[in-house]
């Protein structure tokens, strides 16, 4: 670390003028800023983790040498921690009510134009209008679970989506949760399109919730909480999803087993290799969907 030179010390030896601190110029100092370099006095420097920095340094960063968002608070599983915890699971939610009323005022061409369809079907009236993925309709893989046609279904979907969402949002971060929510629905989505009957319409937001209650079970887990409760909750899940009628228990199943390896990726990554143990569990997921959906296309083809 640079010393500060001797009182009365203007000119050194080779006759280079001696630095002057760049907020106070008639001062000299042999002290320079450990982030811009810049020259500075005794009074203007700021200590920090290595040598000292400059007042305007610390101010942009956190007076320890590191950007700002470097000692922002982190979450269980690495990301910022935000103001509205809660925001991205209000926007989802936000837009499942919105398809919802949108549909439900549209014509029915509408929900037949967004529904999770296998193959084209022909539906009276009037016949062949209607195609699937299998012909390249890749979107309703998406649109369907954002999609409700009962007031029941949607109401307990969001109740899920709200009580669930919540605690996993604040303990992943935005960016992570989200991730969580979008890659266990196409999970969900992928698993129906290969298990049901190719003309067998399928929409909800069943895939994704699921993930999410997986995801919490993982959590809850990894936290040290007491099981039971989400335990529970999961085997009645269960119960209802392979005993009443017309549910569709390949997203149930799809999203739940997604949403589990995602978190455990998630919340057991080691520190030194987080982001990559995290974006690999995320990608794995989205692979085995994508392959999914590729064979159970061409099989239809």
């Amino acid at each position: 670390m640079d010393q500060q030179p001797p009182a009365g010390r203007g000119v050194p030896e080779g006759g280079e003028a001696v630095p002057r601190c760049y907020r106070h110029p008639d001062r000299e100092t042999g002290i320079s800023c450990t982030r811009c370099e810049r020259p500075i006095c005794t009074e203007c420097m700021v200590s920090a983790s290595v040598g000292f920095q400059c007042p305007d340094c610390v101010r942009q960063g956190s007076g320890t040498g590191h950007h700002p968002a470097a000692n922002r608070p982190r979450t269980l599983a690495g990301g910022t921690m935000a103001a509205d915890p809660r925001l991205i699971t209000k926007i989802l939610l936000g837009i499942n009510l919105v398809v919802f009323v949108v549909v439900a005022a549209a014509p029915e061409s509408l929900l037949n134009d967004l529904v999770l369809l296998g193959r084209a079907w022909d539906p009276t009236p009037p016949p062949g209008s209607i195609e699937g993925i299998a012909e390249g309709q890749w979107y309703r893989l998406v649109t369907s679970m954002f999609l409700h046609q009962e007031v029941w279904h949607i109401g307990f979907n969001m109740l899920g989506l709200w009580w669930l969402g919540g605690p996993l949002e604040a303990a992943l971060g935005r960016v992570r949760y989200l991730a969580l929510y979008l890659l266990s629905g196409l999970a969900g989505s992928a698993l129906t399109y290969l298990i049901a009957a190719p003309n067998q319409p399928s929409l909800g937001a069943s895939g994704a919730i699921f993930g999410l209650l997986g995801a919490t079970a993982v959590l809850m887990r990894r936290m040290n909480y007491d099981m039971r409760p989400v335990l529970i909750l999961l085997a009645l899940n269960l119960v209802f999803t392979f005993t009443m009628g017309g549910i569709a228990w390949e997203a149930h199943v799809g999203g739940l087993v997604a949403g589990v390896l995602i978190a455990i990726g998630l919340v057991h990554a080691p520190r030194e290799h987080r982001t990559a143990v995290q974006a690999g569990a995320c990608a794995l997921v989205l692979l085995a969907s994508v392959a999914i959906i590729a064979a159970r296309t061409m099989s239809l083809s």
